[in-house]
């Protein structure tokens, strides 16, 4: 391809193009993230979910199939404290879909779970040193990040606030995520829960680029060619796209998830903390419209889920988690091969048109 007119990831990371396919913990398949990789972008595996031996088993899969340069990423949140009284005041306010639904409500509650960065974790990292760690929920204890940093990787997190941003730059990241508040799935906040901090991408990438010296990548709300365009004018030097890769065959995603993104408007998603405890944007389902989107009963992360799982495998579409950010209308079907060099070949053009 010609030359982008800012080449600092592609310099940083070794890629070809300046698309990061985003780590989507569920959705994320070795075949999406290998096909994205001969495409020339940055794949992204995703651990919150994984074991460590699926972690293992699927970076092995990734690492026999390509040589691209891989970027695996982690949460690093805090575990929360054990609070039963919420726990069950949570159930208890759930337990008439129980009951509509035949769920058994006097069963144990399932464990939700999502594991946060470790001394395992990283030892996992030690053993396939991919060329990019990614993190979410601001960064680890710098033991880990320097451990991290030893194995050769560049370090990403994502910033939702200009204060965030900084803070990453001042504790050793390579480059930064601007997640605008248009994307879809867990927000990345950690200095601060206000919402009220969030703001949409447009407002937050060119504060980011002027408040720090690394190379900053865009996401929220880009879906096609125009939107990378869009972000290159405001400084970015590479996009994070993730919704549009939901709509390739490589995409885990269940049925309702499936027919939610091809049948839902923009303004049908929201920020919910019902799921998982922390706000993610996900399309409105009937849960959400019934508790409020964000109900300060949810459990702290990563526990609310738990308590949904015998109403999600009754209900599906009403009770499950539906992340997608607010371009999914800009979805297409594509294989993620074909959609990456479409979406780089045709903003390039944009880009280079003169």
């Amino acid at each position: 391809m010609s030359t982008w007119p800012d080449t600092r990831i592609l310099d940083l990371l070794g890629i070809e193009v300046p698309i990061i396919q985003a780590p989507m913990a569920g959705a994320t398949t070795t075949a999406m993230v290998i096909a994205a990789q001969q495409a020339g972008a940055l794949g992204s595996m995703p651990a919150a979910a994984l074991s460590q031996e699926q972690l293992r088993e699927a970076l092995a899969l990734i690492r026999q199939a390509s040589h691209a340069p891989l970027n695996v990423n982690f949460f690093c949140h805090q575990p929360p404290d054990v609070d039963d009284a919420r726990d069950q005041a949570w159930k208890a306010l759930l337990q008439p879909y129980y009951h509509e639904l035949g769920a058994d409500f006097d069963a144990p509650t399932p464990v939700s779970n999502r594991a946060p960065f470790n001394d395992a974790a990283c030892q996992v990292v030690e053993e396939f040193r991919p060329e990019v760690v990614s993190f979410h929920f601001g960064l680890p204890e710098k033991s880990l990040l320097d451990r991290v940093k030893a194995t050769g990787a560049k370090v990403l997190s994502s910033a939702t606030t200009v204060e965030e941003a900084v803070w990453l730059e001042q504790h050793g990241c390579d480059a930064i995520i601007a997640m605008g508040i248009e994307a879809g799935g867990h927000r990345g906040l950690f200095l601060s829960d206000d919402l009220n901090s969030q703001i949409g991408l447009m407002a937050l990438l060119p504060q980011i680029v002027d408040a720090v010296s690394v190379p900053v990548i865009a996401a929220g709300g880009i879906g096609d060619a125009r939107g990378i365009v869009a972000a290159f004018a405001l400084g970015a030097s590479a996009v994070q796209i993730g919704t549009a890769y939901l709509f390739t065959p490589e995409a885990t995603v269940s049925a309702s998830h499936y027919h939610a993104l091809r049948h839902t408007q923009a303004s049908e998603t929201a920020l919910t903390n019902l799921f998982t405890g922390r706000p993610a944007r996900g399309i409105v389902n009937r849960v959400m419209r019934e508790l409020g989107a964000i109900n300060p009963a949810a459990p702290a992360f990563p526990k609310a889920g738990g308590a949904l799982m015998p109403l999600k495998a009754k209900d599906e579409a009403g009770f499950s988690n539906l992340w997608a950010g607010q371009a999914l209308g800009l979805g297409k079907d594509l294989s993620t091969y074909d959609l990456t060099r479409q979406l780089a070949e045709h903003s390039l053009s944009k880009l280079t048109r003169g």
